[in-house]
C-alpha cells in the first residue's frame, strides 16, 4: 500500500531523513517510534507531500511519484488517497464538527451536501459525538476534538491514514478516548501509519513497529520483538527512558 524508497530530507542545513525505506502492506497497521528529532514526523509529511523529500519516491495504492520530478496534479491525486490526523487538531475554527468532516467531501471530492451530511453524521455517530455536530471546536475537549480529526479522515475514505503523534497536545485523562477511536479504526482493517510515543497501543494495535533515531530506521518488527526483545543499542535506551526497569527485565 505504501512504500518508500532512498528518502532524504534536509532542513535548516540539517540531514533529517538519510536515505530512509520502508513498505506497508495493505490493512497494515505501522507504529513509528523514536526521541524527537528522529525524523519520525518528518517521514510521516513526506508520504503525502506536505513536506515533500528531496530524494526518493513515493509509492501510496500503486502511484508513485519521484520527489524531485512530482508535478501538482500527481501530488493531488496521491493526497487523495491519504488521510491525515494532526497533533494539534487543525480544525476549522469558523465551522462546525459537522462543517469540519463535510468540508473536504463537498468542496475536494464533489460529493452532494446531503450525502456528506449522511456519512459525517455516521462517522459522529461511532465516535459517541453525533450530539456535538452543531458545536464549535472551541465548544469542545481536546479529546473530542482529535476525535472529530479522525472522522475528518475517514470520510475521505482513504486507503492509508497517516497520524502524527495524535495525542501528544492531550490532557492525560483525554488520551484514553482517542487511543479508543484509533483502536476502533484499526479494527477496520485500514492502512494505518502512526508516529506515537504511546507504547501500550503500539504493543497492543501494531501489527509492526519501527524505530527511528538520526534520520534513520534502526529497527522494526513484531511489537513483541521490538519492544520486549530490543536487539540495537539505541532501541534499548530509547525504551529505557520511557519504560525504565520493565525493559531490562524484558531483555
Amino acid at each position: 500500500m505504501v512504500e518508500l524508497k532512498g528518502i532524504k530530507k534536509e532542513l535548516g542545513g540539517k540531514q533529517i531523513l538519510n536515505g530512509v525505506d520502508l513498505s506497508v502492506a495493505e490493512g497494515e497497521v505501522v507504529v513509528i517510534l523514536g526521541p524527537s528529532g528522529s525524523g519520525k514526523t518528518t517521514l510521516l509529511r513526506t508520504i503525502n507531500f506536505l513536506g515533500p523529500a528531496d530524494e526518493g519516491s513515493i509509492t501510496v495504492d500503486g502511484l508513485t511519484l519521484e520527489a524531485k520530478k512530482a508535478k501538482h496534479k500527481e501530488v493531488l491525486e496521491l493526497r487523495k488517497k491519504t488521510g491525515m490526523v494532526f497533533q494539534h487538531y487543525n480544525l476549522f475554527k469558523n465551522r462546525t464538527v459537522l462543517g469540519n468532516i463535510t468540508e473536504g467531501l463537498t468542496r475536494v471530492r464533489g460529493v452532494a451536501k446531503e450525502d456528506a451530511r449522511r456519512t459525517a453524521m455516521e462517522l459522529l455517530e461511532k465516535v459517541n459525538l453525533a450530539d456535538r455536530a452543531n458545536a464549535y471546536p472551541a465548544q469542545l475537549s481536546g479529546g473530542q476534538q482529535q476525535r472529530v480529526g479522525i472522522c475528518r479522515a475517514l470520510a475521505l475514505n482513504p486507503k492509508v491514514i497517516l497520524f502524527d503523534e495524535p495525542t501528544s497536545a492531550l490532557d492525560p485523562e483525554l488520551v484514553g478516548e482517542v487511543l479508543a477511536t484509533m483502536r476502533a479504526v484499526a479494527s477496520t482493517g485500514i492502512t494505518m501509519i502512526v508516529v506515537t510515543h504511546e507504547i501500550a497501543f503500539a504493543r497492543d494495535v501494531a501489527d509492526r513497529v519501527v524505530y527511528m533515531e538520526g534520520g534513520v530506521i534502526v529497527e522494526q518488527g513484531a511489537p513483541k520483538e521490538v519492544l520486549e526483545r530490543p536487539k540495537d543499542e539505541r532501541t534499548i535506551r530509547f525504551l529505557k527512558s520511557l519504560l525504565g526497569d520493565y525493559v531490562e527485565y524484558c531483555i
